[in-house]
């Protein structure tokens, strides 16, 4: 017992040496390192640079906290607390990150404008009651819905996109038109489609709000504020119109099932379990899905 005592004993020893010895050779090392760091020649410059830094020219802050009297004399107090919007070279163009604000909020807002003054309302709705009126449930299921709407959007609005590039942004990314111009001539090619899709009543009644007037056949009399609702309400009212249209033959075969039911006496079956098949059947057979999305298509022009 007495051994193992003097055995634990001198492991401790070295231990506390060891962690001894490991601290004055970082103490040495940092001291090697702050003297090469603060030579006579790093001094100097060291010197040199408090001295241009405390000089009148050199600091960022020109006159002394509460002196400013008027406007000017507040912008120069501390010009480091300055926000500054600058052009490229004078030529209109907005610097890099005004750009990046504008771009990432502009991504923002897309999915807003992609649903409201675009074709992907009237389509997705109209998918959504092929769907219902098939009795499949969740086939085919959202994703693939909001997807077949997204292309089909940008297929029918392309020569929109186009207009808009080439008439409004091509020219703004050149420097030969200015922002408020390039706005103008993009927004014209958005406001003519919607134009020609909104109903004459819905634009009425929405300028009979805003107590515009409007003699019912000018589009430059009609301002954005006022187009935007009335073609929103023009797609739902269309939309829900062609619902309407494509769920009358599946009516019509459930009503088919559920009277053949009733004459076999079977009517505790909900007719809607035998239906089902059928009408896949029936729209299988018919190419119901390219009726159904070339018709919606056409619509549009």
């Amino acid at each position: 017992m007495g051994n193992t005592g003097k055995k634990y004993n001198i492991k401790q020893e070295l231990r506390k040496l060891a962690y001894m010895l490991i601290m004055v050779f970082t103490i040495l090392l940092a001291d090697t390192i702050v003297a090469n760091a603060t030579t006579e020649e790093d001094g100097q410059e060291a010197g040199s640079f408090l001295d241009q830094t405390d000089s009148e020219e050199n600091r960022t802050a020109i006159n002394e906290a509460g002196s400013a009297q008027t406007a000017d004399d507040l912008k120069e107090l501390n010009i480091a607390n300055s926000l500054h919007i600058t052009y490229d070279d004078g030529n209109g163009e907005l610097s890099g990150e005004l750009r990046i604000l504008l771009i990432l909020t502009a991504i923002a807002l897309i999915p807003i404008l992609l649903v409201t003054i675009t074709s992907f309302t009237r389509i997705l709705i109209v998918l959504h009651f092929t769907r219902q009126a098939l009795n499949t449930q969740s086939a085919p299921p959202n994703q693939v819905l909001i997807a077949i709407s997204l292309f089909l959007t940008f297929y029918i609005m392309q020569p929109v996109f186009t207009q808009m590039y080439t008439e409004a942004i091509a020219p703004y990314d050149a420097g030969e038109i200015e922002f408020d111009e390039a706005f103008e001539k993009a927004m014209d090619p958005m406001r003519e489609f919607m134009f020609s899709q909104a109903m004459v009543r819905d634009i009425d009644v929405f300028m009979q709000l805003a107590e515009v007037p409007w003699d019912g056949e000018s589009q430059d009399m009609v301002p954005t504020s006022v187009l935007i609702p009335a073609f929103i309400i023009g797609e739902l009212r269309t939309a829900f119109i062609i619902g309407f249209i494509i769920y009358v033959p599946f009516i019509v075969l459930d009503m088919v099932v559920a009277s053949v039911l009733m004459s076999m006496g079977m009517m505790m079956l909900p007719p809607t379990t035998i239906s089902m098949p059928f009408k896949i059947l029936l729209f299988v057979l018919a190419d119901g899905w390219n009726l159904v999305i070339v018709n919606l298509v056409r619509t549009f022009f």
